[in-house]
């Protein structure tokens, strides 16, 4: 470590879901994720990374951040991969807080990509989709169960960007603090 040069940014350029203390039941839709890629990234294979985030309140309870194992046509096959790696999470979370007694319905999970929300809608396959793989429409099916739902989230209000991109160090520093990892006054 003593040859290492210091660096802003990783890649340069309270909350309770039981009954309240007066016995209403928490707000679920304080449980939230994000879901985002960086399409096409890797300049030896050209598969995109997948970064997702999972927020219960304002606090950040699970990241994830890989490599994608396949390599994705279009940008929204691979977003529609990232979100499908989310959803997997979200049933395991969703799983680990009925072992607590609390049920969670309808997690929404913020994706930036319009078009790939509508193929987690639509339960047509058309001639553009047909090389997305079967098994990433698992997203799909957790969709119309109702486990989940896919909401539009503006790129940047994409919380998921800190696991996938390189950030300038002023919108890096910005999502720790809305992401809950540090507080404002420890970057002054």
């Amino acid at each position: 470590m003593e040859g290492c040069e210091e660096a802003a940014t990783p890649i340069s350029n309270s909350c309770n879901l039981d009954l309240d203390e007066k016995g209403i039941v928490v707000d679920n839709s304080k449980y939230r994720g994000y879901s985002d890629l960086d399409y096409a990234r890797c300049r030896l294979d050209r598969k995109s990374t997948s970064g997702t985030c999972h927020l219960l309140g304002s606090a950040l309870v699970s990241w994830h951040s890989k490599k994608q194992t396949c390599v994705a046509l279009s940008i929204v096959e691979a977003k529609y991969i990232a979100a499908n790696s989310y959803c997997a999470q979200i049933l395991w979370m969703k799983q680990q807080q009925k072992d607590y007694g609390t049920e969670l319905n309808k997690i929404p999970l913020r994706c930036d990509n319009t078009s790939a929300i509508n193929l987690t809608k639509n339960p047509i396959l058309h001639s553009r989709t047909k090389h997305i793989e079967i098994r990433h429409h698992f997203l799909r099916d957790h969709v119309q169960k109702n486990d989940c739902v896919v909401e539009f989230v503006e790129t940047d209000k994409q919380l998921a960007d800190i696991f996938t991109k390189p950030l300038p160090k002023e919108r890096f520093n910005q999502m720790r603090i809305e992401l809950g990892i540090i507080n404002e006054s420890c970057l002054n």
